[in-house]
């Protein structure tokens, strides 16, 4: 998706890290309680320091929603989050992106021209009425969207098993006998494991190429048909990475995240989301060292906040999530002081239909699990 973020001023590009914390607290102030920054887990820690909630993509859009007398949700994240929260607020509120370049690879992946490509393509050859859809909360607006209007849902990284059981067993009309899963297929694929499935049980749907790359009789039998999309800083993660940490940590303790691979998945000691991570690090006793599968601001703070444990990137290289990186406390600055000026820069929203639809589907994901 293409989105065009106009460069910064120079004072804001040439001001010193002092200058900027000056500005951005000076702004805060003034904005007072109709201000709520949200700072996503992988944000720069230069951005989280001004956070006023920081969490997961869905549970920050949640308490923005809880936030009715905030007028400006300034969302540090990247564009389906702030999505999100602006499905969820009031009308009244006004949803901000600090830097409108901060996507989400693997979200772009899966696109809706796509996606209603191949839902077609099935339609043609199996019984649509027995498929759900099912995207993952890194999406879209308008693929959450599609999923609430064929009666699919949105899961996270955490509800996900809860919502493919649903999927598979669901009693509201024909039982669900398989899933398109879209847009990351490792978190379909570690999740299909957990649930007692196997790699016969799925195939992977390329865009691509014609019928995803599958023939007829692979698409009608598999159970799971998982998009070909995936995290760019996730899929990085490698089994020698694992065993390169357990080799120098013998007693250490590897914690992945389920948009890994499942190779890894399968040598970690618990896999889990973005917050079971949290709390995996919390519980472990003091002393310990930690391998995290996961983005590197997140692991840096983890090691930063629990300085009883040793926390590092299972990673040698610690890519970064390079769209989450884009929003620097020169872009937040900014946005602010505009906020305080009465001008509303990089406004996101979702029209009333998209909303409606979406907010079907979150709903649908909400009373599942």
């Amino acid at each position: 998706m293409l989105r065009l973020q106009a460069p910064l001023p120079e004072r804001y590009i040439e001001a010193s890290d002092d200058e900027l914390a000056e500005r951005i607290a000076a702004a805060k102030a003034t904005l007072g309680d109709r201000l709520f920054i949200l700072g996503h887990h992988y944000q720069r820690d230069e951005v989280m320091r001004w956070a006023d909630a920081r969490g997961d993509s869905f549970r920050l859009s949640v308490l923005a929603k809880e936030r009715p007398q905030a007028d400006y949700i300034v969302f540090c994240g990247v564009h389906f989050m702030a999505e999100a929260a602006d499905i969820l607020t009031g009308d009244h509120q006004k949803v901000v992106l600090p830097d409108l370049n901060a996507g989400c690879s693997m979200a772009d992946m899966a696109d809706i021209d796509a996606v209603e490509e191949a839902w077609e393509s099935l339609a043609d050859i199996t019984d649509i009425e027995r498929v759900v859809p099912i995207t993952y909360m890194n999406s879209a607006a308008n693929l959450k969207a599609f999923v609430g209007r064929h009666g699919g849902a949105v899961c996270t990284s955490t509800n996900a098993r809860g919502v493919l059981e649903w999927a598979l067993q669901r009693e509201d009309g024909p039982q669900g006998r398989q899933v398109l899963f879209f847009p990351d297929q490792h978190l379909g694929r570690n999740t299909g494991y957990a649930m007692g499935y196997t790699e016969a049980d799925m195939a992977v749907w390329n865009p691509r190429l014609d019928l995803g790359g599958l023939d007829e009789k692979t698409i009608k039998e598999r159970t799971f048909l998982l998009w070909k999309g995936h995290c760019s800083v996730h899929q990085r993660f490698q089994p020698e990475h694992v065993r390169a940490f357990r080799e120098q940590h013998s007693d250490g303790i590897v914690v992945a995240h389920p948009e890994c691979s499942h190779e890894v998945c399968e040598l970690a000691d618990s896999v889990g989301s973005t917050d079971f991570i949290i709390r995996a690090v919390e519980a472990a006793p003091a002393g310990s060292v930690i391998g995290v599968g996961t983005e590197i601001h997140l692991v840096q703070r983890l090691n930063d906040e629990t300085p009883d444990k040793t926390v590092v990137s299972l990673d040698p290289l610690v890519c970064p999530c390079s769209t989450m990186f884009r929003i620097d406390a020169p872009h937040l600055a900014w946005v602010l002081e505009a906020l305080v000026d009465g001008r509303v820069p990089n406004r996101i929203t979702v029209d009333p239909d998209t909303a409606h639809w979406a907010r079907v589907a979150l709903e649908r994901m909400l009373s599942i699990t």
